[in-house]
């Protein structure tokens, strides 16, 4: 019997509602610790940098734009591990850094507070049952309790076709329909006992809109580029949160919420080509050191529009990553149906983002220390040049809690897929990787 999840997720742009402060605030450091929703943060953050890894250094990947919400996989992953026991409940608690306590993990999701007043942001859950087969009522009672889940009861022995049916509109509408047909004629059948579905829907208008730029070449590789449309801010106003740490360039954008924006995108610039510069800094530790070291300054900004639509089947990902039980036979997932019946035959994940003047729309290690990294002479009292023409990694993120809802790397705006034949320098080396991680090296 078969278990299949799915995660959908959609940025979107929108036109500017706001005025722009004089020190944008960027993601607050919150390592202090703010109980339960605290262990959430830090467990879906350390996630998110491990799985951008793994997906980067897959060469399955390579040259390839990235782009996935963590929250959306961590809080499916939660709903799974609510109902898994034994070695299937440790591969999952390890994979996604969950809090050994029950208690802990399911207080953090009910604590977590992500309103914004000035930005559109969805999220839900749902829970898909096969009729034929009963589940138990402490699972779909905690579901719901902690989780929110919605819950139904679906045919998928005689009405496959209309239950796929009803599970993919159900996501395109919380979705605004960025994320259609996520799951194929196959993905539903008779042998499917649990659909488990996560969508999240963002739709932010920058604090301050940038204007239309010219066309510029982006370079996807060291000589080769591609046309892109630019978009800029170039005036004195506003200042920006920056920090430089010698080998990347690190910018905050902020979009509106309100009185105080709570919503932001990251940037992590290269100097150079090599995107691997920027994927060093992405630890928990060294995102915090970014923080700290940011301050406001006048940052003249060309950046590229850009649209991503990306769909990943994570079983691969995350068998490499150690979760390898829940997907086999002897799975135990006793605590959602009594017995051991079922394991995870499928987890989706779709994501959407496209990124404008106006906005974003979203639907889904060797580490370097940064310490002694922030100096003042890498940040010049004059403007700052911040040019995005070549690959970068962005994060969105919540500032008020810390937690990143989205990350990604764009290779190439345009969404083309560079080709191999054309690399006409040795590849710079990849950052080595820690142990245990295990990012498709055999």
């Amino acid at each position: 019997m078969m278990l299949c999840i799915t995660t959908a997720c959609c940025l979107q742009t929108v036109e500017k509602r706001g005025i722009s402060s004089p020190e944008s605030p960027v993601m607050e450091d919150n390592n202090s610790g703010f109980g339960s929703s605290q262990s959430i943060v830090d467990a879906n953050n350390r996630f998110a940098c491990e799985l951008y890894l793994n997906i980067s250094h897959n060469p399955g990947y390579s040259g390839k734009n990235i782009f996935f919400s963590p929250y959306t996989i961590t809080s499916a992953g939660a709903l799974t591990y609510e109902g898994a026991r034994g070695r299937t409940a440790k591969e999952i608690r390890d994979i996604f850094h969950f809090p050994v306590s029950d208690t802990v993990l399911r207080e953090g999701y009910t604590g977590m507070d992500l309103n914004s007043s000035g930005s559109t942001l969805y999220m839900a859950n749902g829970l898909w049952a096969n009729q034929r087969f009963p589940f138990l009522p402490e699972y779909l009672t905690i579901s719901n309790q902690y989780y929110g889940a919605n819950i139904m009861n679906l045919d998928f022995a005689n009405k496959s076709g209309e239950s796929r049916d009803i599970i993919n509109t159900w996501i395109a509408s919380r979705t605004e329909n960025k994320i259609q047909n996520l799951l194929s004629s196959s993905s539903v059948n008779p042998a499917t006992r649990l659909i488990i579905t996560n969508s999240i829907y963002f739709k932010g208008s920058w604090e301050t809109r940038f204007n239309k730029g010219v066309e510029q070449v982006f370079r996807i590789e060291p000589h080769k580029g591609v046309k892109v449309q630019m978009m800029e801010r170039t005036d004195s106003k506003p200042k920006y949160q920056y920090t430089d740490t010698g080998d990347v360039q690190v910018l905050d954008i902020p979009y509106v919420s309100g009185d105080k924006s709570q919503m932001s995108m990251l940037i992590l610039l290269p100097k150079g080509d090599s995107i691997f510069a920027a994927e060093h800094l992405l630890t928990m530790e060294n995102i915090s050191s970014i923080v700290h070291a940011m301050e406001p300054k006048e940052v003249k900004i060309y950046f590229p529009k850009y649209r991503i639509e990306t769909e990943y089947q994570l079983p691969d990902l995350l068998k490499k990553m150690g979760m390898v039980t829940p997907f086999t036979r002897y799975a135990d997932f006793s605590g959602m149906i009594g017995k051991q019946d079922i394991f995870i035959d499928n987890i989706i994940h779709k994501a959407f983002i496209e990124v404008n003047e106006e906005g974003t729309e979203a639907a889904s290690t060797t580490v370097t220390s940064l310490n002694g990294l922030y100096n003042a002479e890498y940040i010049p009292e004059t403007s700052v040049i911040f040019n995005v023409d070549h690959p970068f990694i962005f994060l969105i993120c919540d500032h008020k809690s810390g937690i990143i809802l989205f990350i990604g790397q764009v290779m190439d705006p345009t969404g083309a897929v560079p080709s191999t034949d054309d690399f006409t320098q040795t590849p710079t080396m990849a950052p080595e990787i820690p142990a245990g991680l295990n990012h498709f090296s055999e």
